[in-house]
C-alpha cells in the first residue's frame, strides 16, 4: 500500500505573538490525507488552520510531532518539489506582470525555456486571467491576483496541492472556473488539502472535511453521508394521524397538518400512518441541509 500523501502525528505548534505571549496554536494534531483525495480543512478564525499549512510545508518548525509528504519529511527540498502551495495572503512583486510572476516562480522551480512559458500562459487562460497576463500585480484587483496565485500553485503539475483560503477574494465566476480546474487536478490524480471559509465551495469539492478548533481536531467526516445525515423531509397531510412521536417539528393550521423529518425513515413511517389511517397526502418533499448548520452547531458543542 503506497504511503498518504499528507501525514501528522501529534503535531504541536507554539509561537509568540508580538507581545511575547506563548500562544499554542496546534495542540496534538493527527490526521491523514490519501492520495487522490480532496480534503477540506475547516475551522473558525485562530483555529490553527494556517499554522498547520505552514507546517506541513515547512515554514514553520513544530515544538513537536511530525508531519511528512509523500513519506518525505515535511520541508524537505523533495517534498517541496512534489507540493504546490498557496498562503493565505500572496505576496507579488507589484511592478512584475502576471506572466512574468509565473516564469520567474517556475525557473525558482527549476523549469526552463518555452516548456515553462507555455505552460504558464495556459494556466493563465485556464484561470481567466490571459488579458490581464501583461498589466503589472500593483494593477491587479485582489480576486485577479488571487487567480495569479493559483496559477503559481499549479505550476509543473504538483502531485499535492496545499492551499490556504482558496477561495479569498474570487466572485462566483472566479469560484467556479476554480472548481473546474481543481477537479481537473483531481481527475489527474492531484491530491488536494485546501481551507476556505466558502463552506458551499467546499460541499462541491470535497470527498471529506476535517474541522479544527483551538488547535485540535473535532470532527472528521465524508462528505456524501454527511450531506445526507444533514438533509431534512417534510409532509403536508389532511387526516387525523398523528406525528408527535416520530418528530418534534409538528403542526396543525385549519386541518392541514405539516410534519418534518431528519431521517428518511421517518418520512416513510409518516407517510404510511397518513394512507393507514385514510388520510390525504398534500406535499412530500426533501432539503438538503446546511454545511455552515453542522459547522456552527459542532463547533459550539466543542467550546
Amino acid at each position: 500500500m503506497s504511503s498518504p500523501a499528507i501525514s501528522v502525528s501529534d503535531l504541536c505548534v507554539n509561537y509568540r505573538d508580538k507581545s511575547s505571549k506563548l500562544v499554542s496554536a496546534v495542540r496534538g494534531l493527527s490526521f491523514e490525507i490519501q492520495r487522490g483525495e480532496v480534503v477540506g480543512f475547516l475551522g473558525p478564525n485562530g483555529a490553527g488552520k494556517s499554522s498547520t499549512l505552514k507546517a506541513l510545508m515547512g515554514f514553520v518548525r513544530p515544538t513537536s510531532g511530525e508531519c511528512t509528504i509523500f513519506d518525505l519529511p515535511a520541508g524537505s527540498l523533495e517534498a517541496k518539489k512534489r507540493t504546490g502551495y498557496l498562503p493565505e495572503v500572496a505576496m507579488y512583486y507589484p511592478f512584475l506582470t502576471p506572466i512574468e510572476t509565473l516564469t520567474l516562480y517556475g525557473e525558482l522551480q527549476g523549469l526552463r525555456g518555452r516548456a515553462l512559458r507555455d505552460e504558464a500562459i495556459e494556466l493563465l487562460v485556464e484561470l481567466g486571467i490571459e488579458r490581464a497576463m501583461r498589466k503589472q500585480n500593483r494593477q491587479l484587483s485582489k480576486g485577479m491576483l488571487q487567480r495569479v496565485g493559483i496559477a503559481q500553485a499549479l505550476l509543473g503539475r504538483p502531485e499535492l496541492l496545499i492551499l490556504d483560503e482558496v477561495t479569498s477574494g474570487l466572485d462566483p465566476v472566479g469560484r467556479r472556473e476554480l472548481r473546474s480546474v481543481l477537479r481537473q487536478r483531481q481527475h489527474d490524480g492531484c491530491t488536494l488539502f485546501f481551507s476556505s471559509h466558502e463552506l458551499s465551495e467546499v460541499e462541491m469539492l470535497c470527498d471529506r472535511i476535517l474541522l479544527i478548533d483551538n488547535g485540535v481536531l473535532i470532527d472528521e467526516r465524508i462528505v456524501a453521508p454527511l450531506k445526507e445525515e444533514l438533509r431534512t423531509y417534510a409532509i403536508c397531510y389532511r387526516g387525523e394521524a398523528l406525528m408527535v412521536d416520530l418528530t418534534d417539528d409538528w403542526v396543525d393550521r385549519s386541518g392541514i397538518r405539516t410534519a418534518s423529518f431528519h431521517r428518511r425513515d421517518q418520512l416513510i413511517q409518516a407517510i404510511s400512518r397518513v394512507h393507514s389511517s385514510g388520510g390525504e397526502i398534500l406535499d412530500v418533499t426533501a432539503q438538503d441541509g446546511s454545511l455552515e448548520e453542522y459547522f456552527v452547531q459542532t463547533i459550539g458543542r466543542a467550546a
